[in-house]
């Protein structure tokens, strides 16, 4: 399956030349283990736990029954059903910031596939319509640091898509200039954003929103806010780390 995924040259560069797992700092002793960026062991660290989560954000429950108590406060307003597959902690979180800050491009495929994967989380099968689609990178991101996360994992997926012809990648959604996000309150957070996301294609009828935190949801709901003002009917979201 991998070689569907891959430039083979390109693979074959990385595999003599590879820095070791964006984990452990292991050797890498397979090409799938260097396709992927991880060794074995730490691939099969990362296993999603399906059981006992929230129906409405998809974060695990720990004494609550069918929703958590920030869903029942109203977290989540436009977003049909989430799913959060890890917690941002000790490994978790090594992963993603190997991923997003230390420069190890090659743990996206890793993670594309478990938002796939991820994909199984939700109640109801998806629709042949539905969509994936990014939330989308703050303004001048890509301009001032080169690339953005989200984007390079739906660039991933554009491709396993083309082989497979399941799902579409959807970029349909623009952030206007707001403020940061970082030290506001859940309250502010929801506000802050109310109007600085907007389709800027026609939106999906179905659509699942990916991205790789979700904190106190409200990005992830102004981005479903955005496509349903636009037409969509059903918006579900997923994201790596919770």
């Amino acid at each position: 399956m991998i070689t569907k995924l891959v430039r083979l040259p390109g693979l074959v560069g990385e595999y003599f030349f590879s820095s070791g797992c964006g984990v452990c700092g292991g050797t890498l002793l397979s090409m799938e283990e260097t396709w992927y960026g991880l060794c074995a062991d730490c691939q099969n660290f990362f296993t999603i736990v399906y059981e006992n989560r929230c129906s409405l954000c998809g974060r695990p429950l720990i004494s609550e029954t069918d929703r958590c108590l920030s869903c029942r406060n109203g977290a989540l307003s436009y977003v049909d059903q989430g799913a959060a597959l890890f917690p941002y902690t000790g490994n978790y979180r090594n992963l993603l910031r190997a991923y997003k800050f230390e420069g190890c491009r090659r743990l996206g495929n890793f993670l594309a596939e478990k938002i796939l994967e991820g994909l199984s989380c939700f109640s109801a099968p998806l629709s042949r319509d539905a969509v994936l689609v990014p939330v989308p990178p703050k303004p001048g991101k890509l301009k001032k640091i080169g690339w953005d996360q989200i984007d390079y994992i739906a660039k991933i997926l554009k491709r396993r898509f083309r082989e497979t012809r399941s799902f579409r990648v959807y970029p349909c959604l623009k952030r206007l200039s707001f403020q940061s996000q970082k030290g506001l309150n859940r309250e502010d957070r929801k506000t802050n954003l109310l109007g600085r996301i907007r389709p800027v294609r026609k939106a999906p009828r179905e659509a699942v929103l990916f991205d790789d935190v979700i904190t106190t949801g409200a990005t992830l709901d102004a981005c479903a806010a955005a496509l349903k003002d636009g037409g969509a009917e059903k918006v579900y979201g997923i994201c790596l780390f919770y």
